[in-house]
């Protein structure tokens, strides 16, 4: 079993409301953080490296906390409780079922980790100059974009401010806008993206983080009382969703992958055409959870043996397309598993060593090894569920059940912009493009059969899901959708709407009197 609830070391005053318990020192394996550091009132902060910012990102690179709150509590993946392993205090149980509170660990986590990175890029955007000072407000814009998100309010303080100064909170619903007006602002001194600088901020990176922003923005301007809506979509947002998306298209160093797995597998950092803002791999982070969170501990490499998706998303895909299981030459053939989603009968390297044959595995009490389509939230043996592999492992790096990695994480790329200028024009925004050319243009590369008629919400809502399934953007796209409350797998109940948000951690309240707790808690 992978223990995962490991804790940040807080290294802020508690009377520093916007880095009270915030995330100073992270695991290892996300690493690349700096230690945040209290500035005394009358002294001058230093200014950080912007490379110390691109840094922040690390925290997000991770099977738990952000990933976790954004694909646990959605219809993509849980995580079974199996005999004593993985039950964790019921920290991931709690994300599926909507039963999270103030108290959750991994809730109060991603709050400190976030209010971490927003003090970083604070100071970046405000006291660095030039590209790095465009590239910081890229950065804080983005951070600012996941408070909001999760937390529907964001604690703001100038970095010249004095310490003891009390951070002011501003709602999502004003927040929303500062994002955008800063964010427009900071174009004009990013570098337009050439192919090989996706790991920094670019003109194309921000008019992608643009286009998420106005087509969420209805969902933040949501009133307090309603974060579940039923949400306005602005013509005028729409258009300008369009207006970005097609700047991020117009750069011919970007097409739609002919090859979905080169996204993602161990080269994704030069054979994607399509990435268009990651974390590179060699910046401090290390992919293998991607792979090990679900994989059993007899495959190569040897895995963790948590996660599974729910049976109803992987049918959701066609047996056909190559984004619910493919075989790739030069990975299947050393290590036995597929790219996507392994169902069905384990297989792998004899002793674990690329290089063996291939055999049937077994599980640790002589079994054959099949892994089941059904899967509980609560009773399961160690091959209940339906695993994923998402980003698949250099096979030259696995030996003897070890593993590496070489693999970008992307949080940005092309066919997620492309799927929103769809979305934007089906909700009011206007283009000579129309949707169904849009997804069938990017379902022909995933050897998915043709929509032959124009898609409607819903089904763009599942073609977004097959799509982009893994990369931390479900829980966002089912809230925009109106969907997110409604049962699912493993949770037959439909929860409160307020889940919508998650609680603002007790020790935050109680050290900034500016931070009201969010409705439902």
């Amino acid at each position: 079993m992978k223990t995962s609830m490991k804790s940040y070391v807080a290294g802020v005053a508690a009377a520093f409301a916007l880095f009270t318990s915030s995330c100073t020192k992270l695991e290892p394996e996300l690493g690349g953080q700096e230690t945040i550091g209290v500035v005394k009132d009358g002294a001058t902060p230093a200014a950080p490296t912007i490379s110390s910012v691109y840094g922040q990102l690390n925290q997000l690179v991770s099977q738990e906390n952000w990933f976790a709150l954004n694909e646990h509590s959605t219809d993509e993946i849980l995580g079974p409780t199996r005999g004593t392993d993985w039950d964790d205090f019921g920290t991931w149980r709690r994300l599926h079922l909507h039963t999270w509170g103030p108290d959750h660990n991994q809730i109060n986590n991603v709050w400190n980790g976030l209010n971490g990175a927003l003090f970083q890029s604070t100071l970046a955007a405000e006291l660095l100059t030039g590209q790095a000072q465009a590239e910081g407000k890229f950065l804080r814009s983005y951070f600012r974009f996941l408070m909001i998100d999760a937390f529907g309010q964001m604690q703001v303080r100038p970095a010249t401010a004095p310490a003891s100064a009390i951070p002011s909170v501003v709602p999502r619903s004003e927040a929303i806008d500062l994002i955008i007006t800063e964010l427009e602002s900071a174009v004009a001194g990013l570098p337009a993206f050439t192919g090989t600088n996706r790991h920094v901020a670019t003109k194309e990176a921000a008019w992608a983080l643009l286009a998420k922003l106005y087509l969420n923005k209805a969902v933040y301007k949501a009133p307090a009382t309603a974060p579940a809506g039923p949400y306005t979509f602005a013509a005028a947002d729409m258009n300008k969703v369009i207006q970005y998306c097609n700047s991020v298209a117009a750069n011919t160093n970007l097409a739609v992958e002919t090859n979905y797995w080169d996204n993602f597998v161990w080269t994704n950092n030069s054979a994607s055409s399509e990435n268009i803002f990651v974390r590179r791999n060699t910046d401090g982070i290390n992919m293998v959870w991607a792979t090990c969170m679900g994989g059993h501990y007899n495959q190569a490499p040897s895995g963790w043996n948590g996660f599974t998706t729910l049976s109803d998303f992987y049918d959701s895909f066609e047996d056909a397309d190559v984004r619910k299981s493919a075989t790739l030459p030069g990975f299947t053939d050393q290590v036995g598993t597929k790219a996507g989603f392994n169902v069905g009968q384990a297989r792998g390297p004899q002793g674990q060593r690329i290089g063996n044959p291939l055999v049937d595995l077994k599980d640790r009490s002589g079994n054959p090894l099949v892994f089941t389509r059904n899967v509980s939230i609560f009773f399961n043996g160690e091959a209940s569920g339906i695993r994923t592999n998402k980003f698949p492992l250099d096979p030259s790096s696995i030996n003897d059940g070890g593993w590496g990695s070489t693999n970008d994480f992307v949080f940005l790329r092309l066919s997620d912009v492309r799927l929103m200028k769809a979305e934007a024009i089906l909700r009011g925004g206007t283009d000579a493009e129309t949707p169904l050319a849009i997804v069938n243009s990017i379902r022909s590369r995933r050897n998915a059969t043709a929509l032959t008629a124009a898609p409607t919400l819903t089904v763009l809502l599942a073609e977004r899901g097959r799509e982009l399934y893994l990369e931390g953007w479900r829980r966002n796209d089912m809230i925009r959708y109106g969907v997110f409350n409604k049962p699912v797998q493993e949770r037959a109940a439909e929860s409160d709407p307020t889940k919508v948000i998650f609680p603002i951690p007790a020790i935050a309240l109680s050290s900034n009197p500016n931070l009201k707790q969010n409705p439902g808690y």
